[in-house]
Formats: C-alpha cells, sequence, structure tokens
C-alpha cells in the first residue's frame, strides 16, 4: 500500500505590487504618506465629532464608526505591506494569513452594513424629519451600530472558515500584497468547489442585502426630494445624500469586481484591491468633511480649543 507524502505549507511568501527593488521604495512611500493621511483624517473625524456636541446627532454618530471602520480597514493590511516593500523576507504565517483574511471581512463586511445603515438613517431623516428623533433615538442607534458589527464579524466567520480548511502542498507563493479567497484557492491542493460555492454565496447574500437596503431608501428618498416644492430644499436634500452615496459606490463597485465571481485572477485585482482597502478608507474623511460645513466648523473650534489650552500652557 503505496503512503503518500505531503508537505504541509505553514507560511506563504507575498508577492506584492512588483519586484522591482526602486518600484518597491516608491510604493513604500506612497503608501506610507497615504496610511498617515488616512489615519490622521480618520482620527480627526471620530475626536471631532467626540469632542463637540454640536454634532451629537445619529448622522454624525455615524459618521464616526464609518472613520473608525476605515482606519482599522487600512490597518489590517498597509502595515504588513509597508513591511514587505523593504525586507527580503515577505513570508506570512499560515496562522497568520488567515487571521488577516478573517479580519479583512470582518471589518469591510462591517462596513458593508454600516453604508447600508447610513443610508436608512438619511431614509428616516428625509422620509419621516418629524419623527426622525423619535425613531433614531440613543439607544436605536447603538443597536443598530452593535448589529453591523455582528454582521460582519458573522460574514468573517462564513469565510474563513472555508479557507482554513484547505490544504496547501506547495507551492506557496500568493500573488498579492495580502491574503485574499481567490488566489489562497488557486494555491490549494485540496477540492475548493466547497469554499468558493461558500465564497460567492456568502459575498453574493451580502451584497444583495446592502444592495437592496441601500436601492429602497433612496428610492424612496429621491421620491420625497422631487416633492419638495422649493428649489433650495431640494438641493439641501441631494446635498444630504450626496457625499453617502458617492461612498457606497466608491466601496461596493471594487468588492462586487473582486467577490462576485469564482477564484479566477484578473490582471487588474491588485490595483481594485489597492483602491478599496488603502485609497477609500482615505477618500471618506475627506468626501464628508469637505460637503458638511458643519464638521469644518467643528473641526475649526477643535483647533481653537486647542491653540487656547497652548496658550494658557506658556
Amino acid at each position: 500500500m503505496a503512503v503518500r507524502n505531503e508537505t504541509r505549507v505553514t507560511q506563504f511568501i507575498l508577492l506584492g505590487l512588483s519586484g522591482n527593488p526602486d518600484l518597491q521604495i516608491v510604493y513604500f512611500v506612497l503608501f506610507l504618506v497615504i496610511y498617515l493621511l488616512t489615519v490622521t483624517g480618520n482620527f480627526l473625524v471620530v475626536l471631532t465629532i467626540y469632542v463637540d456636541s454640536h454634532l451629537h446627532t445619529p448622522m454624525y454618530f455615524f459618521l464616526s464608526n464609518l472613520s473608525f471602520l476605515d482606519l482599522s480597514f487600512s490597518t489590517v493590511t498597509v502595515p504588513r505591506t509597508l513591511v514587505n516593500f523593504l525586507s527580503q523576507s515577505k513570508t506570512i504565517s499560515f496562522n497568520d494569513c488567515v487571521t488577516q483574511f478573517f479580519f479583512v471581512h470582518f471589518i469591510g463586511g462591517a462596513e458593508c452594513f454600516h453604508l447600508t445603515l447610513m443610508a436608512y438613517d438619511r431614509y428616516v431623516a428625509i422620509c419621516h424629519p418629524l419623527r426622525y428623533t423619535t425613531i433614531m433615538n440613543r439607544t436605536v442607534c447603538l443597536l443598530l451600530v452593535v448589529s453591523t458589527w455582528l454582521g460582519g464579524f458573522t460574514h468573517a466567520c462564513a469565510q474563513s472558515f472555508p479557507i482554513a480548511q484547505l490544504s496547501f502542498c506547495g507551492p506557496n507563493e500568493l500573488d498579492h500584497f495580502f491574503c485574499d479567497s481567490h488566489t489562497l484557492s488557486l494555491l490549494s491542493c485540496s477540492d475548493t468547489f466547497i469554499s468558493e460555492v461558500a465564497d460567492m454565496a456568502n459575498s453574493g447574500t451580502l451584497a444583495l442585502i446592502c444592495f437592496l437596503g441601500v436601492f429602497i431608501s433612496y428610492a424612496y428618498i429621491i421620491c420625497t426630494i422631487l416633492k419638495i416644492r422649493s428649489a433650495e430644499g431640494r438641493r439641501k436634500a441631494f446635498s444630504t445624500c450626496a457625499s453617502h452615496f458617492l461612498v457606497v459606490i466608491l466601496f461596493f463597485g471594487p468588492c462586487v469586481f473582486l467577490y462576485m465571481r469564482p477564484s479566477v485572477v484578473f490582471a487588474a485585482d491588485k490595483q481594485v484591491s489597492v483602491f478599496y482597502t488603502i485609497v477609500t478608507p482615505l477618500l471618506n474623511p475627506c468626501i464628508y468633511t469637505l460637503r458638511s460645513e458643519e464638521v469644518k466648523k467643528a473641526m475649526k473650534r477643535l483647533g481653537g480649543k486647542k491653540s487656547f489650552l497652548g496658550t494658557n500652557m506658556n
């Protein structure tokens, strides 16, 4: 009886975005600047909303949670990517790889649900303005935010478990800058049919639920806005929703492209992944703060407080 010898892969090599040393230095500087701006921008949004009592409303509470999610989402992938740009050894252990995969889908899934929640918040604010404070009270807002995190956690568990059960016998080179389902499935020496079906079904269900939630909310919102008689009123209502709708497109577009298909790797996958894991978390605070006069005024007040404290200390 023949005995089959299999060498189990205990670590992977992340090939990253380029094997060119000069390009890696350029990418390192670029990604470092983007990451520092992302952390600073999102942290400033969270701090401003927390400190300024004028922003203690459901809309800005949800915005602060979105900024925290963006900061976390970027932190899951960027620091290790930066280290790999400067390191000769670009390895990641199997356990660390699965852990990174879990948190990418945990925070990414939570953000999908949270963007849907923000669409519902805009629906209540525009379609039921007189009942807004009653419907979106503090307790309801907290429960809704917790539910988005629980939804992301459930999504990540359903994504990670099939991947963790796969066998990897070699090769161990992942043509990506972080661990993701398509590249991992292609390296597996076991049958990936179940994991691929689970991947598409899970991601498909998440995308469908979130898309329907956003679509239905905005269908009611648009119908309500069109009934507003004054042009100024319609402009303000559209302006309130425009920022959120742009963020939804920037986040959901790449996700649908990457995960609503079988494990086939395209040349543009890494570029699209860079956009939604690194660039989008930077754009979100910019989009909201540049379009929100209240946030800009709050940031000026926060800056004034810091200057005042600094003067008194001196």
